[in-house]
This record gives C-alpha cells, structure tokens and sequence, in this order.
C-alpha cells in the first residue's frame, strides 16, 4: 500500500488541445498498429476514459496526476521531451512529495501490454515495490 504522500504521474505521448485529441482518436480507430500512445490506448476508448482503469486510479492511495507531452515537459523540463534526462513517452512515474519523479512502468513495458487489466495489475505491484522498497 503506497503512502498518500506518493505521487503517481501518468504522462502520455500526445499534445494537449482539442484538435489533438480528436486526430488522436481517430488515428487509434483507424491504425491502431502505428498508434504512437500504449498508454492511452490501454485507458481510453474511442473518446473517453475506461470504466474500469478510471475506478481503479481513483481507488489509489496515491495522488494521481495526468499529463500530455508537451504540459509535462513545461512542468518538467528535465524529463521532458528534449530534456536534459528525457523519459520515454508514454511512461508512468511516481514522487513522494518534494521529490524527484523516477519512473515506475517505462515506454516498453506500456507498450507491450495487451489490455487495462495487465496494466492494473503492473501499477499495484510497482506501487507495492515502491512502498516495501520505502519501508
């Protein structure tokens, strides 16, 4: 069990803005194979957030934070896209308050997974790691 003080930082590979979402929702429809986002693959459906992955984030015992690419880079401009330590896109990370974020499931591992249950089950056992790891 993570601690409320973590920080969970969920951060797309795709640019904030309406427009953005709409060619991001029809590229996902159309050539899946070639869709550059795992992770927002995994968590949305053709226009809006999975049931399920949206209960499960909520149920956390951690602060879950969001971001596109190019707000987390604003946010992060080390870890940002063009960063001095820049972190593949999409990636999961996670923070304990005033710390530095570290990644917790990269690029590849989104990447290959098959479906939001996998990624679930991914995020509560890096968590777990994370807080045994504290403890």
């Amino acid at each position: 069990m993570t601690r409320k003080n973590t920080k969970l930082i969920l951060v797309y590979n795709a640019d904030t803005g309406l427009i953005q979402a709409l060619m991001h929702a029809v590229h996902k429809q159309v050539r899946p194979e070639t869709y550059p986002c795992s992770l927002c693959a995994l968590t949305y459906g053709a226009i809006s957030m999975r049931g399920d992955w949206k209960q499960f984030w909520q149920g956390l015992a951690a602060d879950v934070l969001f971001y596109h690419r190019d707000d987390f880079a604003e946010d992060f401009p080390e870890l940002g896209t063009g960063g001095v330590r820049e972190v593949a896109l999409p990636s999961i990370l996670y923070a304990d308050t005033g710390g530095e974020p570290h990644v917790l499931i990269p690029a590849q591992e989104l990447d290959a997974m098959t479906g939001v249950n996998e990624l679930m089950a991914a995020v509560e056992f890096a968590l777990d790691r994370v807080s045994r790891d504290a403890a």
